[in-house]
């Protein structure tokens, strides 16, 4: 058992988290929501907000715990198991959180950390584009300073908690002649009559998180709300990938975690041919193999928590960060889809919430940087790590009869 590796303090907030989970979320919230007849559940917000649950990570006096990368993780997993909309909106004051926090001024914590942590102000991450997805620094919307504020003018799409932010966290081009990394700035968008949302998704899952489009059109925006230095979301950007693909990987544990146990407790009483279908090799083994990926992935994700804890941000966290959303989402992708196979017709059916979770867990894949850019990371800082300095092991390519003969190891 990994709880056996817990800390008291670990271990109590993730019992506080479950409990939340069991006992404040109704059943009906997240049908209304996959049916859309909730677009965005503010009152989730703020019952997350009333059990100090929002930002765990941050100082006390801006309404965190003070907690850690090895705590949030605990807790994701906890929230994930509802799906992936309301996990994302607990997700999103740690993501917004994180450049507020590491760089933003005492003002603009006061102004926004603080009360988004007591549910009193919502947040929504404005990042991607109509041309961008991937390609982030090639973002059109620009900010022009303008004596005092700059004017912000641009659109954004499939921005997750649109539909109820009451201020956005927006990436915009400050600089029209640099390219990519030097051009990009971020800022605090109050919403106002120059921002307008549009609701104008129709999902094939993660229902229910006010995705939409939102169009910035003359907004005047106070100078004081750009986040860090001018032309300097580079570093902001590298920053929040953290906490973006880390709680992805921390949520899709539990989406995972949710399917492999309804299909596992279905196999147990699911009788054919005379017995319990769980003796058959068929479906025992898809038990076994999604969860020895499950445990691999909780592995992966909570040794790239202590990492992120110990050593903040490098390239060898980025790998790390990168390895834990890519290998976390296409577990949970893996398992609800062995569920749904062990469960046969009635698990694609809404008898079961399988179907749904199977429909979350493809957007997954995708979010947050989909998991090929993952693997782009991956293999670069792999590569930078690997050809940076001399191995202090042992090498290993030399141990072959004919290592040394002439001519033969030729590159060019």
């Amino acid at each position: 058992m990994t709880d056996t590796l817990l800390t008291p303090t670990q271990l109590s907030l993730r019992d506080e988290t479950r409990q939340f989970v069991k006992r404040e979320v109704p059943r009906q919230l997240l049908l209304d929501m996959d049916a859309d007849k909730v677009r965005y559940p503010r009152e989730y917000i703020e019952k997350l907000a009333a059990r100090n649950l929002l930002g765990l990570r941050f100082p006390q006096e801006f309404g965190g715990r003070g907690l850690d990368w090895s705590h949030e993780v605990l807790a994701l997993e906890e929230i994930g198991v509802l799906g992936a909309s309301l996990a994302c909106l607990f997700s999103l004051p740690s993501i917004v959180g994180e450049a507020i926090n590491v760089f933003g001024s005492r003002e603009q914590k006061e102004k926004y950390l603080k009360p988004m942590l007591a549910g009193n102000l919502t947040v929504a991450e404005a990042l991607t584009e109509p041309r961008g997805g991937s390609d982030f620094f090639g973002a059109t919307s620009t900010a022009k300073r303008d004596g005092d504020v700059y004017i912000l003018n641009g659109q954004k799409r499939f921005i997750v908690g649109a539909e109820g932010a009451d201020f956005f966290m927006v990436y915009a081009r400050t600089h029209p002649d640099a390219k990519g990394q030097k051009a990009i700035s971020a800022f605090l968008v109050e919403r106002g009559p120059s921002v307008e949302v549009q609701h104008v998704y129709g999902l094939l899952g993660t229902r229910g998180g006010g995705t939409g489009r939102v169009y910035f059109r003359d907004v005047r925006v106070p100078a004081e709300n750009l986040i860090g230095e001018e032309n300097g979301a580079f570093d902001i950007f590298n920053q929040m990938m953290i906490p973006e693909r880390m709680t992805s990987a921390g949520g899709a544990l539990g989406l995972a975690r949710a399917a492999l146990e309804i299909a596992a407790r279905y196999a147990d009483r699911r009788k054919a041919f005379g017995q319990k279908i769980r003796d058959f090799e068929g479906v025992n083994f898809k038990v076994a193999e999604s969860l020895t990926r499950l445990d691999a992935a909780r592995a992966l994700v909570r040794e790239t928590a202590g990492i992120i804890d110990r050593l903040g941000n490098s390239g060898y966290v980025r790998r790390m960060v990168s390895e834990s959303k890519k290998f976390a989402t296409e577990t949970a992708w893996s398992v609800v889809n062995d569920a749904m196979q062990i469960m046969g017709g009635i698990g694609y059916t809404n008898v079961y919430p399988i179907e749904r979770l199977l429909r979350d867990a493809r957007l997954m894949i995708i979010w947050t940087g989909t998991n090929e850019i993952m693997n782009l990371v991956i293999q670069h800082e792999y590569y930078r790590e690997l050809l940076a300095s001399a191995s202090a092991a042992r090498d290993v390519e030399s141990d072959a009869l004919n290592a040394e003969a002439e001519g033969e190891k030729v590159y060019e």
